[in-house]
């Protein structure tokens, strides 16, 4: 009887059909960036493994053209294979998404990434190193962040510290949850001069 009930409110597996022709036709920016569509569409209906595997049949169809967001894939596939507990090719994918010193320019995006590897191998020195280096990083000169309207918005320096002050408070805890942990990046849109 306790059987049959929880098979009744058990909620409907997701629906992790779509169109793969599309989805790899589309250019990197609709595919990535778009919050409901591309992979993020398939992620949010509860698809992450097929989210990751589209990723991975993306970056393979779409050698990069433009190396500085070339990594933003491997992070993403990283991201969700870290969620499924793939570690071991969540960690991989990570090391891909590294940047180079002169595109990392100040913005501590290698410390994020150590600080999530080293969190996902459960090594809390590296983790703590890596933390706090980032807490300590000073805002570049000339930081002005703008929105999709051109408009300047604030946000709150350093970058991803707040996920890896998250990791911090649930450490131990799998990546998935952990990451919810982290207290959302505060946007806040500065007045017009």
């Amino acid at each position: 009887m306790f059987l049959a009930l929880a098979f009744l409110l058990a909620p409907p597996p997701a629906d992790c059909t779509y169109d793969r022709a599309a989805m790899l036709a589309l250019d990197q920016q609709a595919f990535d960036q778009d919050m409901t569509g591309g992979w993020r569409g398939l992620s949010q209906r509860g698809c992450e493994a097929e989210a990751a595997d589209l990723i991975h049949d993306w970056h393979t169809a779409h050698p990069p053209q433009d190396p500085t967001r070339a990594g933003l894939l491997f992070w993403h596939e990283g991201q969700l294979r870290a969620n499924l507990n793939q570690k071991t090719q969540a960690i991989a994918l990570f090391e891909q998404a590294r940047k180079t010193e002169e595109q990392d320019a100040g913005f501590g995006w290698n410390l994020y990434v150590d600080g999530s590897i080293a969190f996902l191998r459960g090594d809390r020195a590296a983790f703590d190193a890596a933390h706090a280096r980032l807490a300590a990083l000073p805002r570049p000169a000339g930081f002005d962040p703008r929105g999709p309207d051109g408009k300047p918005v604030a946000i709150r320096w350093p970058m991803n510290l707040n996920v890896l002050d998250g990791f911090a408070r649930c450490w131990g805890m799998p990546y998935k949850q952990a990451y919810g942990c982290a207290v959302p990046m505060q946007r806040v849109i500065r007045p017009a001069a």
